[in-house]
């Protein structure tokens, strides 16, 4: 026995076929009714529509219910390719020119740095170049040890206790070295290594004041008197030169002598 769902092609093939037969029987009524070329009326294809679907030969509309997963994302659109060059292209763009602007920053840093040390610099070869170039003060004049820690601290009390020995010589040339070393490291006096006493006499008088220049004057004096003319000075001459040793050279540089 034929089932309902092998029977619904067949049903339906005759509902097309009586379909077309209506449509058929029709047609002289509309082609009477319309000009040559025109549409039929839409009241009439209408009403021939309704017509064929009370046809009860024809399947009743039948609505279906089917359960199927639910797909809560929605798929993503492809993307261009063009537009995926462009985009690389932006952001690589964007990087540039971020990195360029660090690079900027950096080279400026850099400049401001070396332009500061050629500041630095230009400043101290300026204060080098006026400032008076100090010669080097010489440890000997002559064949004279001038070095202060080569004295002793109280080079008149040392030089007159000499002379109470009888070490006149001695005492002298005591009293001339210190005269020598206080002079050039306390009083700034140029005096050189190959200076001559002579010498030292004439730069000392220029650098003092009078009595200073006077003392050096009589102490250089007797010191030439007792090594080129062999003629010692009086013990009161001698004492005198002594006892006034420190109040016309005093030490001024604070340099702690033997």
């Amino acid at each position: 026995m034929p089932t309902e769902t092998s029977m619904r092609p067949a049903l339906l093939h005759i509902a097309l076929c009586i379909a077309l037969a209506l449509v058929l029987a029709f047609a002289p009524l509309l082609s009477s009714r319309a000009a040559p070329g025109d549409a039929p009326p839409q009241a009439e294809v209408e009403a021939a529509a309704a017509q064929v679907a009370k046809d009860p030969n024809l399947p009743a509309r039948v609505t279906e219910k089917k359960l199927r997963f639910r797909d809560d994302e929605k798929p993503e659109k492809p993307k261009d390719g063009a537009n995926d060059s462009l985009t690389w292209l932006v952001d690589l763009l964007r990087w540039m020119s971020e990195a360029g602007r660090l690079l900027v920053w950096l080279a400026g840093a850099v400049a401001v740095a070396m332009l500061l040390v050629g500041i630095r610099r230009w400043v101290k070869a300026r204060a080098d170049a006026a400032m008076p170039a100090r010669a080097a003060i010489p440890s000997h004049v002559q064949s004279l040890d001038i070095r202060p820690e080569s004295l002793p601290r109280d080079v008149g009390v040392a030089a007159e206790a000499l002379w109470r020995q009888g070490e006149h010589r001695a005492a002298l040339s005591l009293l001339y070295r210190g005269a020598l070393s206080r002079l050039v490291h306390d009083h700034e006096v140029p005096i050189r290594a190959a200076t001559t006493e002579g010498e030292c006499v004439t730069l000392a008088n220029a650098s003092l004041d009078a009595d200073a220049g006077e003392f050096v004057t009589r102490l250089v004096r007797a010191w030439q008197l007792a090594v080129y003319g062999q003629r010692m000075p009086t013990d009161q001459d001698a004492l005198a030169l002594c006892h006034e040793f420190d109040e016309h050279l005093s030490a001024t540089s604070g340099v702690a002598a033997a």
